[in-house]
């Protein structure tokens, strides 16, 4: 009654139709089928818990097998605000879902903390994800527990990063380990750094941004030794209802500032808010405001996390078409209303073929 191949469509359709039942989620999936002799016709919806030891059955791998197999950067050389100097832009960041307050959950992803020392609400598990600016596509994600924290969760996204592509990260994610882990990657580097973070200039530069150097250490900064090469770009933006302006700290690896002048690394700094928009969908949109997700068990949060980010990578290469054909910036269409859409079209149509291989063990061994 639940075939592995089903219970894959029907895992991407739980992220679909969030705010519906198991039942009603199975019905939505299938209904475009009805009239078809040789599989609906004597099938019906199995009971809630049918359908949840198919998914324990089905288990994470061919989720996450599926997301790795298609998930690309999709920007064509026509997409309108993907690209900087002839390479691709993307984020880096992380972000934290609640979870049903299962012992197993609670265990396996821990809980955040609260200030007066009291148990919160939900369970949490923590992702970072990569995210191509142009087009809000998340290509690569790493999921764990809250004590891994983001920049552990990092180091199994920078495999996706590549030479041909700019990065962005916020302040919370430089480290000098993470920043030569990204780098070897050959991805240009563009990230924020903490104030606090010492950076001696060293040589000013024609565009104001000057040379310096990052250190693992204080002992090895005193030395100048182990030191790895930075341009440094400070400003502030024009804001006159704000008594106190807050300086923006980036420094990147484009050591050069005629291939990269830093008035244009700041605008191109602002696009990170793009993965803010994506995990916004991703959240809000798509998940629902203030939903936890479904799962009770670890391997079923993880499952239905690969669902999430399935969905919306489908979503958005849909979107990404659409404005190729009218020329637009993807990031002008609503993401709202092509959810909207995709889930009238589920209904009404038949989105995959109710065709399967034939059971390979007889019916008198089973």
């Amino acid at each position: 009654m639940l075939p592995a191949r089903l219970m894959v469509y029907f895992v991407i359709a739980m992220a679909l139709f969030s705010a519906s039942a198991y039942r009603e989620v199975l019905q939505n999936l299938v209904e475009g089928l009805r009239g078809l002799r040789a599989w609906v016709d004597h099938w019906e919806v199995p009971t809630r818990g049918g359908i949840s030891v198919a998914r324990q059955r089905l288990g994470v791998e061919p989720l996450r097998a599926l997301f790795d197999a298609v998930a690309r950067p999709m920007a064509t050389p026509k997409t309108h605000g993907a690209w900087f100097r002839g390479k691709r832009v993307v984020a880096l960041d992380g972000t934290i879902l609640d979870i049903p307050d299962s012992e197993e959950n609670a265990a396996t992803f821990g809980r955040p903390g609260s200030k007066r020392g009291e148990r919160s609400g939900f369970p949490q598990v923590r992702l970072v994800s990569l995210v191509e600016c142009g087009t809000h596509a998340h290509f690569n994600f790493s999921a764990g527990p809250l004590s891994q924290g983001e920049t552990t969760l990092t180091r199994n996204v920078l495999p996706s990063l590549t030479a041909e592509m700019w990065c962005l990260a916020d302040r919370n994610f430089f480290g000098i380990t993470l920043w030569q882990e990204a780098g070897a990657t050959g991805a240009s580097l563009l990230w924020r750094v903490k104030k606090s973070l010492i950076l001696e200039r060293e040589a000013t530069l024609s565009d104001g941004s000057y040379l310096s150097h990052v250190y693992p250490s204080s002992y090895a900064r005193q030395r100048k030794k182990k030191g790895e090469p930075v341009r440094v770009i400070e400003y502030t933006l024009d804001d006159p209802g704000v008594a106190s302006l807050e300086v923006y700290r980036l420094i990147t690896t484009e050591l050069d500032p005629a291939k990269a002048p830093a008035h244009e690394m700041a605008v191109l700094f602002a696009g990170r808010q793009e993965f803010e928009f994506a995990e916004d969908e991703f959240k809000t949109h798509l998940r629902g405001r203030a939903k936890i997700l479904r799962s009770h068990s670890p391997e079923g949060v993880h499952q239905e996390v690969c669902g999430y980010f399935l969905a919306h990578y489908a979503l958005r290469t849909m979107m990404h078409d659409a404005a190729l054909q009218r020329d637009l910036d993807p990031r002008r269409l609503s993401f709202t209303h092509a959810v909207n859409v995709v889930q009238r079209k589920i209904i009404a149509r038949r989105v995959f073929s109710p065709q399967w291989v034939a059971d390979p063990v007889p019916a008198s061994a089973r």
